[in-house]
């Protein structure tokens, strides 16, 4: 984790990372395809990586059935990447209502506003569902939907992947042992 702390810092401050925070999220879906798309990591701790979603939506349903993913962190200008497998699970409900009271009110409705991952008519129905959301709540505070929340993946490998001349990275694996003790190994490119 200090590692991971060190890479992930040194791509916050490097000029032309946006979001050194933008990571790929794999799933096994419901239809038994991996599915990986694009999150953004909230918080980071020695515990594991927080994310927020919403739990009805195509992924939480995934993580609900199989809470085994796989988190990717790749930054091209470094020529950096870690790959991580863990098992998630749901934060604590106030951690949850933590984090959606810093969120903008615009994304506070939107969580109200989209049944994630569900058909909808068109535009037009989901700007309606969106201004609905925004005279319910006018006025009032927006709180938390219940079946909007954080996740924490607790890791059980994490790979760093290091580009170097003539395609022979570094790749440093640390996997967690029953003891809670990390084993490093170096892989091949």
């Amino acid at each position: 984790m200090e590692l991971f702390q060190t890479w992930f810092h040194e791509a916050d401050d490097t000029e032309g990372i946006e979001e050194a925070n933008v990571m790929s999220l794999s799933t096994l879906g419901l239809d038994g395809f991996p599915k990986t798309r694009i999150v953004l990591l909230k918080r980071f701790t020695w515990e594991g990586f927080v994310f927020f979603s919403n739990y009805k939506s195509e992924k939480g349903r995934a993580m609900e059935k199989n809470p085994r993913v796989s988190l990717n962190f790749f930054w091209h200008s470094l020529e950096r990447q870690i790959v991580i497998k863990g098992k998630v699970e749901k934060l604590a409900e106030n951690l949850s209502d933590g984090y959606f009271e810093t969120r903008p009110d615009g994304s506070k409705l939107g969580a109200w506003a989209s049944d994630q991952s569900e058909e909808i008519e068109s535009r037009e129905a989901l700007d309606q569902k969106l201004s609905d959301m925004e005279k319910r709540f006018e006025g009032k505070e927006i709180t938390r939907p219940p079946y909007w929340g954080g996740y924490l993946v607790r890791p059980e490998s994490i790979e760093f992947w290091q580009g170097r001349p003539n395609r022979m990275h570094d790749r440093i694996r640390y996997d967690l042992q029953e003891d809670y003790d990390w084993k490093m190994s170096r892989l091949q490119p």
